[in-house]
């Protein structure tokens, strides 16, 4: 069954951060009943996440603070589209600045949802490989542990505590799918 998309009777922002928007919108449903949503607007940038392969035997991961959870977090190398960026270039420019590697391959795999009930934003996620030292300065507060993990010991990565974040999760089973293990 095809539904038919609310129609928008309204919207405003009802409050705001440096770096969320929160936006009410009022909508009307075919059935003619009437809600109001609350929704995250994005920067419609977009963001990516990246699977590093190196030498075709050990994914690259980071250990960075995550603040939604005050906990450090085991993940793949993240970050927003910079205005004027391809998705692309910023899976590559993030791979340098967070683990100080660049990639010749990037393969991408999937554009994911974010909380799409509440959060308008993608993510573009890739597989790197072909990959090279070199390092680009990030905007991290600190730097980001580097953490190397044998690639026939992924299914090992779900077993950690530290490795939650439902992004990363997905990136470690689309990659699993693109290099068939």
């Amino acid at each position: 069954m095809k539904h038919k998309k609310p129609e928008i009777l309204g919207s405003e922002i009802v409050a705001q951060s440096r770096l969320f928007k929160i936006e009410q919108v009022n909508l009307k449903f075919s059935n003619q009943v009437e809600r109001q949503y609350e929704r995250m607007k994005g920067n419609n940038r977009g963001a990516v996440m990246v699977v590093p392969v190196l030498n075709g035997d050990t994914l690259l991961l980071g250990r960075e603070y995550a603040a939604g959870t005050h906990t450090y977090e085991l993940g793949f190398p993240k970050g927003l589209i910079d205005p004027g960026e391809e998705a692309h270039e910023a899976a590559n420019r993030e791979l340098q600045e967070e683990i100080g590697f660049g990639a010749r391959k990037l393969t991408h795999l999937m554009e994911l949802s974010l909380a799409p009930g509440y959060f308008a934003s993608k993510m573009q996620i890739f597989i790197a490989e072909e990959l090279y030292e070199s390092v680009l300065e990030g905007d991290e507060p600190e730097p980001i542990e580097m953490v190397p993990w044998p690639l026939d010991n992924w299914q090992s990565l779900l077993e950690l505590d530290d490795f939650s974040e439902s992004r990363s999760v997905s990136a470690l089973f689309l990659a699993q799918k693109y290099l068939k293990l």
